[in-house]
């Protein structure tokens, strides 16, 4: 992998640049779509394509479950399983320890938002002290037992296991193991995390043998020392790239603040990857603290409710309103689901259950995130931004 940057912002930290890689070159800063078990739900791989996205992320734990990473290397490597030409990410495992654990037990995400759990904040936080353990998952000091949500059998993955998957799946760029704490562990229960999560990047570079780029994460929870602690120490080993991973507090307006923290840190002359943000107002301020590169379900996962992004703000095309607007669903775009279907019959076969609205939406949501992405390389480089 070779990352290149071909202009700095002078007023601001956002950066044009590329990524090159064995299977095509991606020009930053760039949307990754989420195709978590080899798929961008409800599209075809060459669709997909269509919506101008550049590179793909899958989920390896997903794909360790089903349909196992050696039926994946037989058929050739996830890039010819999944008929993808273009670069490939998988992630390490390492969120499942957050989304099967903690979160899943106290149904919390990566931004607290209280309509979605039960208790105060200060309560939550006295479940999550130094040696408390989820129920669903056995975090230790070489790894984390989880139980497969498939069949129930019991699975072991550490850092040697993420990696030696990671090379059989045959992803581009892949990502060391590591914890993903709660947004609310505390400051103990986070340092402790911490010294697992360096140990076990210095165990990925040590037993990774493919000329894949490995990527160090960076974590620390939304406390400032430890991510500085963390970016130094994971920018000091020799990773092709670095991701930022872990929890953003209570208030998603401090991620820059905390995105500031890290990127201050990190060797200038690597790849950014912020793992798992990206909402549409999100993107401005996370390109312009320095993040190259970013994965985000958003696009996907509002079009399976029936929700499109458009230049008018969300539609929700489940509103029986729609079934009057003979137009597209957003008159400014050219994808081929704007060119060619209008708002009542993507609003019909939504009410009437049809899947092919899932399709259409998403295809138009992912063409659209990446647009706009398109839009800020622009402002990047007429010195806009």
């Amino acid at each position: 992998m070779n990352f290149k940057i071909l202009k700095k912002s002078k007023v601001s930290n956002a950066r044009l640049g590329f990524i090159e890689t064995s299977h095509g070159v991606v020009e930053t800063p760039c949307l990754v779509p989420v195709a978590t078990q080899a798929v961008v739900k409800t599209l075809t791989s060459k669709e997909v394509e269509e919506t101008k996205s550049q590179i793909l992320i899958s989920n390896t734990f997903h794909l360790h479950l089903k349909p196992g990473e050696k039926v994946i290397q037989k058929a050739g490597g996830l890039h010819e399983f999944m008929n993808w030409k273009k670069p490939l990410m998988t992630d390490s495992g390492g969120f499942q320890v957050f989304s099967l654990g903690f979160g899943q037990d106290l149904n919390l995400g990566k931004i607290i938002n209280s309509k979605d759990r039960m208790g105060s904040d200060a309560d939550l936080r006295e479940q999550i002290k130094i040696g408390a353990q989820p129920k669903k998952i056995k975090i230790r000091q070489d790894g984390v037992f989880f139980r497969s949500p498939v069949d129930g059998r019991e699975l072991f993955i550490g850092p040697k296991e993420s990696i030696k998957i990671q090379e059989q799946i045959g992803a581009d760029i892949i990502f060391a193991f590591d914890e993903c704490t709660a947004p609310l562990a505390d400051y103990e229960y986070t340092k402790n995390s911490l010294l697992k999560t360096h140990q076990w990047a210095k165990v990925c570079l040590k037993v990774k043998k493919s000329n894949q780029a490995l990527y160090g994460i960076v974590q620390g929870g939304r406390f400032k020392d430890l991510r500085q602690e963390s970016a130094k120490f994971i920018g000091s080993l020799p990773f092709d790239g670095f991701g930022i991973g872990g929890e953003f507090g209570s208030d998603k307006k401090i991620i820059s603040e905390m995105l500031a923290w890290v990127i201050a840190e990190l060797p200038e002359r690597k790849p950014r990857h912020l793992l798992g943000i990206g909402k549409l107002d999100d993107l401005e301020n996370i390109i312009k603290a320095g993040v190259d590169t970013f994965d985000c379900t958003i696009p996907t996962h509002y079009a399976r409710r029936g929700v499109a992004f458009t230049s008018e703000g969300k539609l929700n095309m489940r509103q029986v309103k729609f079934l009057k607007k003979r137009e597209p669903l957003d008159k400014g775009c050219v994808c081929d689901v704007c060119l060619h279907y209008k708002k009542d019959y993507i609003c019909h076969l939504l009410r009437a259950g049809e899947i092919t609205a899932l399709k259409l939406i998403t295809f138009h949501n992912v063409n659209y995130f990446n647009g706009v992405v398109e839009g800020i390389r622009a402002r990047i480089k007429n010195g806009e931004l």
